[in-house]
């Protein structure tokens, strides 16, 4: 009889805990996109505060002020000088959306097997995109409120972290908590590696295409190099993507500028392979191109674009306690 109590106590509580976690799941998301922020951010916290002049060290408070004054000043820099020109390229795209694709039918109407080829439709389904890209562009503003409460819960969380991160494991059994403990810091270390490194790929990938374009004269050249660096943190797919669409843009002006962008492409991405990838996104830090497409689903799928943010960082806290706890190694036997 008391075990039957105990089970509907601890049925009724678990579906409590589930109501309330799905009433609250916008405030859980900025506490869980926090505190993957604070996690990268801590060892360079930890970094500058060693740092100092003469005797003076900055302790890890104004060290942690230091770095969000770099990182928003850096962002408020890129947004004034990169947003203007892409939101002009979205303007002009969607202004001349249906001429370029009836000057894009007709070029491609010349090419064997593609004549027959309904642009009407692709045309209505561009023409919504765009659409709703530049009704996305125009709302960014309403987010300002969210990135705030980021940004004060991070710094909260990198100044208390790691004593709530030790207070957490002590409500453990003592049997338990050190494993888990060490199993999370690997996770931490993997999880900032990646992010950094993909950041990095992100960021050479799109001032590689922005250069790219601008030379040979492509239109929208701002826009694409933008969606270019976002889609290189899809595997595969986001390349083939983004060589497709630039392809498409540079084929309404010539042959020569859609030559063009496929060897660009074609050089980078063996430039990435062999040299980029190999010492920028070391082999402790990979997940599969699978486990990273599935990771992003479901991460927009249940948080949009925040969801989408730290999805991929989730995986890698997931893949890293299956990894210890689920993988069985002959050298974890006995």
């Amino acid at each position: 009889m008391a075990n039957g109590k105990r089970f509907v106590l601890l049925a009724f509580a678990l579906g409590l805990l589930l109501y309330v976690s799905w009433v609250l799941r916008n405030t859980l998301l900025l506490i869980y996109v926090s505190a993957i922020f604070a996690v990268v951010l801590s060892p360079a916290v930890d970094w500058v505060s060693r740092l100092g002049i003469g005797r003076w060290h900055p302790g890890r408070a104004i060290s942690m002020l230091l770095i969000i004054g770099v990182v928003l000043t850096v962002t408020v820099v890129f947004l004034v000088l990169a947003l203007p020109p892409v939101i002009s390229d979205i303007q002009q795209l969607v202004e001349q959306l249906p001429s370029q694709l009836q000057q894009l039918q007709e070029y491609l109407g010349t090419i064997p097997f593609l004549g027959q080829a309904d642009f009407e439709t692709v045309g209505r389904v561009a023409t919504s995109l765009v659409g709703g890209l530049k009704g996305f562009v125009s709302t960014t503003a309403n987010a300002v409120v969210s990135i705030i409460a980021v940004v004060l819960l991070t710094a909260y969380l990198i100044l208390d972290g790691e004593r709530t991160f030790h207070w957490m494991l002590s409500l453990l059994p003592p049997e338990v908590s050190p494993r888990l403990g060490q199993t999370l810091v690997r996770a931490a270390r993997r999880m900032r590696g990646w992010l950094v490194g993909q950041a990095m790929l992100m960021l050479i990938l799109g001032s590689a295409s922005l250069i790219a374009f601008g030379l040979m004269g492509v239109r929208y050249y701002y826009l694409l190099a933008v969606f270019a660096g976002v889609a290189n943190i899809i595997p595969q797919l986001g390349p083939i993507l983004t060589v497709i669409i630039a392809g498409l843009v540079a084929a309404i002006d010539s042959f020569a500028k859609l030559l063009g962008v496929v060897i660009f492409y074609f050089a980078y991405q063996q430039v990435e392979n062999a040299f980029l990838t190999p010492r920028i996104m070391k082999r402790q830090v990979e997940l599969s191109s699978t486990a990273v497409i599935v990771a992003l689903l479901i991460g927009a799928e249940l948080g949009g674009i925040a969801g989408a943010l730290i999805s991929v960082p989730s995986a890698v806290l997931a893949a890293e306690l299956a990894d210890e706890y689920l993988v069985h190694r002959p050298d974890r036997q006995g």
